[in-house]
């Protein structure tokens, strides 16, 4: 075809459809039209980007709790999804706890443990072996899932060995217990998490000691070695030991940074506690030490006689005879104070007098005898002392402190660094002296040194803006809606604007130009749209002119024209 009458053919006027025609003939309805189409896509956007976050409902979870649970999450209507590799189960955010509470009303997720529910469903005529049975696997159900609420057990199992009881003393035995962990992958337990299991476990069975106890975890280490060390120090020990020293520490720094500035001091504690509990109790006697002052706890006397009785004795010419003079007088010495010497004891004092014997009277010519007995009990001093000393004392404090040079102004301007007199040690040694409690008679220690800090010793410079975590989560969230924003705008401007101007603009009338002495061929002139009915029909009046001068002019090229849109069209 040629290039005139690809001329003519673009000068032709083409038909408009009339869903255009209508466009046209109401401007604003492609302008709602577009208007609807941005905000509907502005709000699209939004909906994907306030999109609900996902969080862990239950995880690790074994397949039959697995099914029931989705199947309950399928009946509340709650949308769920797996996390990548399927070990947890998640659902929003904000449903998580009302998925829990209505999933635990329902008995779910019933685990790979039971508990003493297992007692609920106990049949008639169970054998007391059974319920025994039961009983333990309760019980080992319960303490697993006590221990799999710490944060870093994934699960854990509990096997007891519970002898059975015997009436012999001898024959008991002392019930034991063994742990096995599985923690979550990345994580630790610490030695006080594992002190915290055994005393669970140990409390929670009788007569059962925390040394019959083994922690294992799922590589096979023994964790429950650490518990038993020969000093027989927890971890609580530990930790009050270095509460004590960090206390220390703060005292001496506090005190010492108002006359030296904040990071010119460092102090250091050592402290040596006792933790052994020691219980004394003394009782002591004393003898009375003032003569006279004895208290008296008990006095008993006796007196007997026998007087004007007839003769006794051996038969014969001797005892018919009056006793002999006496050759002394009968006479009692009076007794001696308490205290002096030759005095009795002080716990107890005998008097016995023998005023007469067998065939003695003290009047003549009389015949009988007489005795009194007299017994006096004293008390004595006695001092009883009971004194417990509890754990935690401080046996002995070594205590370091290092003062870093002070600065002082140079002749060019410079800081310079210059030793503390030692009128200045001397005051800062007596302030740590104070502010620990220094005693001589426990034995404690401390020393001051006075030296340069090095270079980089000071704390660390904070962080920029730029890269402080708070900063940095607030960019994010701004970026978000930012990033929105444009790509609304990028929309507007490069979709929806061209589209509305291209649709909104009537076609323009092109004028083809032969080109048959430079050979270029027609290039169609597109003047500016007409604004009225009467300029759109004038232009069309032009076109119809201008094709039947073209049709009487080329008939052969009309022709041929016609030609090529019937098969056009029949195509």
């Amino acid at each position: 075809m040629s290039t005139a009458a690809l001329g003519a053919e673009a000068a032709l006027p083409k038909a408009t459809p009339q869903w255009l025609e209508q466009l046209r003939a109401n401007p604003r309805l492609p302008m709602m039209i577009g208007a609807s189409a941005a905000v509907a896509a502005i709000a699209a956007l939004w909906l994907w980007s306030r999109a609900p976050d996902y969080g862990v409902l239950y995880s690790n979870l074994s397949d039959r709790d697995g099914g029931a649970i989705i199947a309950s999450l399928q009946q509340m209507n709650i949308p769920y999804k797996f996390a990548e590799g399927g070990g947890a189960l998640l659902v929003a955010a904000n449903k998580v706890p009302e998925a829990r509470l209505r999933l635990a009303s329902q008995g779910l997720p019933k685990g790979g443990t039971v508990g003493f529910e297992l007692m609920d469903a106990q049949k008639f005529g169970t054998s007391q072996f059974a319920e025994q049975v039961n009983y333990q696997r309760a019980l080992e159900g319960e303490l697993a899932r006590s221990i799999n609420s710490i944060s870093a057990v994934e699960s854990a199992r509990v096997h007891l060995a519970l002898p059975k009881p015997s009436l012999f003393v001898r024959d008991q035995k002392k019930p034991s217990a063994s742990v096995v962990l599985s923690l979550h992958r990345g994580r630790s337990i610490d030695e006080g998490q594992v002190s915290a299991i055994v005393h669970l476990i140990s409390s929670s069975v009788p007569e059962l000691s925390a040394k019959s106890i083994t922690v294992v975890d799922q590589a096979g280490n023994l964790l429950s070695a650490a518990n038993a060390g020969t000093r027989g120090l927890d971890v609580s020990q530990l930790k009050y030991t270095q509460e004590i020293e960090q206390g220390y520490i703060r005292r001496i720094e506090a005190i010492l940074q108002p006359i030296l500035g904040a990071g010119n001091v460092h102090a250091q504690v050592a402290a040596d506690i006792d933790f052994s509990v020691v219980e004394n109790t003394d009782e002591k006697y004393r003898p009375n030490q003032e003569p006279g002052s004895a208290a008296i706890r008990s006095q008993q006397s006796s007196e007997s006689g026998q007087s004007g009785g007839a003769a006794s004795g051996v038969p014969g010419a001797l005892t018919n005879q009056p006793p002999p003079d006496p050759v002394a007088p009968i006479t009692t010495p009076a007794p001696a104070k308490a205290g002096t010497p030759g005095a009795p004891a002080a716990g107890q004092l005998k008097m016995s007098a023998e005023l007469g014997s067998a065939g003695t009277s003290p009047r003549a010519g009389a015949t009988g005898n007489s005795r009194k007995d007299v017994t006096t009990n004293y008390e004595v001093d006695r001092s009883i002392r009971h004194t417990q000393q509890g754990a935690g004392g401080i046996k002995r404090l070594s205590v370091a402190v290092v003062v870093n040079y002070r600065g002082t102004a140079g002749g060019t301007g410079k800081q310079a660094a210059q030793a503390l007199t030692a009128a200045e040690l001397e005051q800062i040694k007596n302030l740590a002296r104070q502010a620990m409690g220094f005693s001589t008679e426990r034995g404690d220690s401390l020393n001051v040194v006075n030296s340069p800090f090095a270079a980089g010793a000071a704390d660390a410079p904070d962080l920029p803006v730029w890269r402080q975590p708070e900063n940095i989560e607030i960019a994010k969230s701004s970026g978000k809606y930012l990033l929105l924003g444009l790509l609304a705008l990028y929309l507007w401007l490069a979709v929806f604007r061209p589209l509305l101007r291209k649709h909104l603009q009537p076609p323009a009338a092109t004028a083809a130009q032969a080109g048959g002495e430079t050979g270029t061929g027609a290039q169609a002139d597109q003047p500016a749209p007409a604004r009225t009915q009467e300029e759109r029909d004038q232009k069309y009046q032009a076109d119809v002119l201008y094709a039947q001068e073209l049709a009487a002019k080329e008939p052969a090229m009309v022709a041929m024209l016609i030609k090529h849109w019937t098969e056009k069209n029949a195509g």
